[in-house]
């Protein structure tokens, strides 16, 4: 019995012509033959010569006879299951045609591999996930500057530190959103001796807290204040320089890196004499400051107001919050109305389209669905819509398409999946099995059964998360290759029940051969 396996069925010939045999001026052309019932399809030839024909074919020895070994590969066709495999000769000694029988050397083709075409159904498309989060982190800051060693608060810095401390009263009163803390962090810069800087540092952080905890109380807004300081601002002064233009820019960087005692930096960086004045006027005064930083959260709409909404008035909702509506439900029904929703409110958001795409895949409308996976791709080609073509690619049998779309989904969670159905269709079982990994699914099934782990493949039919008819069908398969008949039988009723047509399929399908006689296997076909 021969196997497809991908597309095709190839066929390996070991023969031998025996001792004493083959005629020293015989010329032997043989051709592999697959037969069946309305039609036939030729392999390739090989020619065979005796020892005393001048050609450049294939010699055998009169006397000692010899082995040959022929390799053909016949495109699969569903009608070959039932068929038979001839060898055909044509057969001359000098101008004499020789008649020689053909010979009956296969019977039928199993085609499980082919059942890739039926377990797509059953495979996952690339969902377009929504990025809502109920609680977003923000903060919003403020620096107070001071002059050079000082450690008081301007006028005009007090007006800052005032204004910071109405956006932290306006934030504290919205109905969405909840302070964390507020912290202050006041710095010197790196020049001058280091007790200096620190004493300047800490006063600064001290006049800047008791200045912000008495308006925060002024304004009844109760709220954490944690402080700190530093006393040289080393890590500004380098961010400060690496993003400026000034003269030696990179010496002064190479410094910083080969000292780390901080006298022997402000040192080092003082003999760069050309710079220096241009650090005292610029950068040096950015860090003798203190750094107000308000951490609040923005508080999302429950599940209940998104669902709410979502049915109700969609047009309040972003397309974060309507995409993730869709989550919150297990009626398609409703997930269709949600995806056509947000198709139409945010037509330039490829997930809508993708989505509806999604669910008519999955119920089988693979038309419908390339349409909408188009759609998709007309607004953005991502990886998630490049896959779901590929796996389109592959229900019709488009290896090429398939292998092209795929080689651009790079980032999409099913990806592996998917090529798992691609590797298959290739005949390339083990890698098949690899990228599947715990995927459960019919094609997973299918790819375990073909690389002979019936074992794995019927835990993998055991747990399908979709399971149809063929999820049952596979199962009589793992059943027949285990010699397990009630497998087999109660299998085979299920998936007849589901689908009928399968009955036709399992009638002809050699996986059951060995059950063509037994009574209960044909009283499910009948």
């Amino acid at each position: 019995v021969l196997e497809a396996v991908g597309n095709k069925v190839p066929v390996t010939i070991n023969g031998r012509f025996p001792e004493k045999y083959f005629n020293k001026k015989a010329v032997v052309e043989v051709t592999p033959v697959l037969k069946w019932d309305g039609g036939q399809v030729k392999g390739n030839s090989v020619t065979f010569q005796g020892e005393k024909v001048h050609g450049n074919h294939q010699t055998m020895s009169y006397r000692m006879g010899g082995n040959y070994t022929m390799k053909t590969s016949f495109d699969y066709q569903p009608e070959m299951a039932r068929s038979e495999l001839f060898l055909e000769f044509v057969g001359t000694i000098g101008n004499k045609r020789v008649v020689i029988p053909p010979v009956k050397i296969a019977e039928g083709v199993i085609a499980t591999s082919a059942l890739i075409n039926n377990t797509l159904g059953n495979a996952n498309p690339a969902n377009g996930d929504d990025a809502f989060q109920r609680i977003i982190k923000e903060a919003h800051k403020e620096n107070i500057m001071f002059l050079i060693q000082q450690a008081n608060i301007r006028t005009g810095e007090m007006k800052k530190l005032q204004g910071f401390k109405d956006e932290t009263a306006t934030i504290n009163e919205a109905a969405n959103k909840k302070i964390s803390n507020v912290e202050v962090s006041a710095y010197a810069s790196p020049d001058g001796a280091l007790d200096l800087n620190t004493r300047l540092a800490s006063n600064r952080e001290s006049t800047t807290a008791t200045a912000l905890n008495r308006e925060l109380k002024k304004a009844k807004i109760d709220a954490l204040v944690d402080t700190k300081y530093t006393a040289e601002d080393w890590d500004g002064f380098k961010e400060l320089v690496s993003k400026s233009n000034i003269q030696d820019k990179e010496l002064i960087l190479r410094v910083l890196e080969m000292y780390s005692d901080p006298q022997q930096r402000e040192q080092e960086i003082k003999n760069i004499s050309s710079v220096y004045s241009v650090l005292a006027d610029e950068i040096l005064p950015q860090l003798r400051r203190a750094r107000l930083t308000l951490n609040y959260e923005i508080i999302g709409k429950s599940d209940a107001e998104i669902s709410s909404l979502a049915k109700s008035n969609p047009r309040e909702l972003n397309v974060e919050e309507l995409l993730y509506a869709a989550t919150l439900t297990d009626n398609v029904e409703t997930q269709k109305d949600i995806f056509t929703q947000a198709s139409k409110q945010f037509p330039n958001d490829y997930r809508g389209y993708n989505n509806l795409g999604r669910l008519a895949f999955e119920e089988g409308d693979f038309a419908k669905a390339e349409n909408l996976f188009q759609q998709a791709n007309r607004v953005e080609s991502t990886p998630e819509v490049n896959m779901n073509l590929g796996l389109i690619a592959l229900t019709k049998g488009d290896l090429a398409a398939a292998e092209a779309n795929l080689g651009k989904a790079s980032g999409s969670k099913e990806l592996n999946e998917t090529l798992g159905n691609l590797y298959v269709a290739q005949g390339q079982y083990d890698r098949a099995v690899n990228a599947f990994g715990d995927a459960k699914t019919n094609s997973a099934a299918l790819a375990q059964i073909l690389a002979q782990d019936y074992n794995k493949a019927k835990g993998t039919l055991e747990n399908v998360t979709r399971p149809d008819s063929y999820t049952d069908y596979l199962m009589a398969v793992v059943g027949a290759r285990t010699n397990n008949l009630n497998m087999v039988t109660s299998s085979l009723t299920k998936a007849v029940a589901k689908n009928p047509a399968l009955a036709k399929m399992a009638a002809t399908d050699l996986e059951f051969s060995r059950y063509f006689t037994s009574s209960e296997f044909m009283n499910i076909i009948k």
